[in-house]
């Protein structure tokens, strides 16, 4: 009899808790995240290091790593210029011993190197491992993030050849950094003596809190004579986050100019053109992240290379498959691993001439 009331007991406690677990603190918008669903995105690096996870990786393994897939953006000693800022140069032996670069205090350098700027490796590894390679960010494993991590502490001369990199030495790391100590919180862009004692801040204001007047709409609207004068935006986009361009053949508010990638419509009564179906294969496999349909992006243009290549699917997708350089100039493209029958189709439709 005790057991019995025991169980019942155990099952009204359990009932009871049911509508509490399901209440959201905003009823009626979506749910709450499940705690899997929160680690997949909470994977930032603090500068403490916490939120690192286990692994190591040797400056060897990241010059791989970083020549097969990073090269192309960055140049194969990180140098490279011509899509975005080189990562090393600019910090000498005396900045690793000081912890200040001094040639940012100099006009006449040319640049901003990121080694040159970047106070934490915890900046480094954390960027590297959520962005990183451009067209296919998150595709690295823990391992491989630290193996590229130290090919470019070596690179700016922070650590030698034969070092490898983990968490259990990054801290050590840290105490090399060229510019470690060369960032301040004391400037006063927000109050708090933490963040530079008595100042004040640099801007003051005070919320309207009453009579503010009709609510603003903030809207962006391209003039019509300069709607399509630079091509499609929406052909131009990378693939990698939410947002994208507008449709700029058409008038504002067709074809969703902010409801995300264009989608391939099948004729009535028939499938999608084998022309549009190519495209859209292009924007899965983030083919143009590097080309555009007209004009140079990093690379050529998926009209250049049809011109140089007509009637050639079978050169076309060895290209593809192999990646290069030299033909179009010194950022190569890295070896691709579509699906046998999707390189084939972009390299058809590349061979036929491209078409839209």
């Amino acid at each position: 009899m005790f057991k019995c009331r025991e169980a019942v007991a155990s099952l009204l406690i359990a009932a009871c808790a049911v509508p509490a677990l399901a209440q959201d603190k905003f009823p009626g918008i979506g749910r709450a995240a499940t705690p899997k669903e929160v680690a997949a995105w909470d994977i930032d690096v603090r500068p403490d290091f916490k939120g690192l996870p286990p692994g190591s990786g040797s400056v060897a393994k990241g010059q791989d790593v970083f020549e097969a897939k990073c090269a192309t953006c960055h140049g194969f000693f990180g140098e490279l210029n011509s899509v975005f800022s080189p990562l090393v140069g600019g910090t000498t032996a005396d900045d690793i011993k000081s912890g200040h670069v001094a040639t940012l205090k100099r006009t006449d350098f040319p640049g901003r190197t990121t080694f040159m700027k970047v106070p934490t490796v915890s900046t480094l590894w954390d960027y590297i491992n959520r962005a990183m390679p451009w067209d296919k960010p998150k595709s690295l494993t823990s391992d491989e993030v630290y193996a590229v991590t130290a090919f470019l502490l070596n690179l700016a001369h922070v650590v030698p050849e034969n070092f490898t990199l983990s968490d259990k030495n990054i801290a050590e790391v840290q105490k090399k950094m060229p510019n470690r100590d060369g960032m301040t919180t004391a400037h006063a862009m927000w109050p708090g003596k933490e963040l530079g004692g008595t100042a004040k801040p640099d801007v003051q204001a005070v919320a309207c809190m009453k009579n503010c007047g009709p609510e603003p709409k903030t809207t962006s609207v391209l003039p019509e004579h300069a709607r399509n004068n630079h091509g499609n935006l929406r052909e131009q986009n990378r693939t990698v986050g939410p947002q994208r361009g507008s449709d700029t053949t058409k008038a504002e508010g067709l074809l969703g100019d902010a409801a995300g990638p264009v989608k391939v419509v099948a004729p009535a009564g028939g499938a999608a053109s084998p022309n549009a179906a190519a495209i859209a294969l292009t924007q899965t496999h983030a083919c143009t992240a590097c080309h555009n349909m007209d004009g140079k992006l990093v690379g050529p243009s998926f009209t250049e290379i049809a011109k140089k290549y007509p009637g050639k699917p079978d050169v076309l997708a060895a290209k593809i498959k192999s990646g290069g350089s030299g033909t179009w100039g010194e950022i190569p493209m890295p070896p691709q691993t579509l699906p046998e029958a999707d390189t084939k189709a972009i390299a058809a439709w590349l061979a036929a001439g491209a078409g839209k």
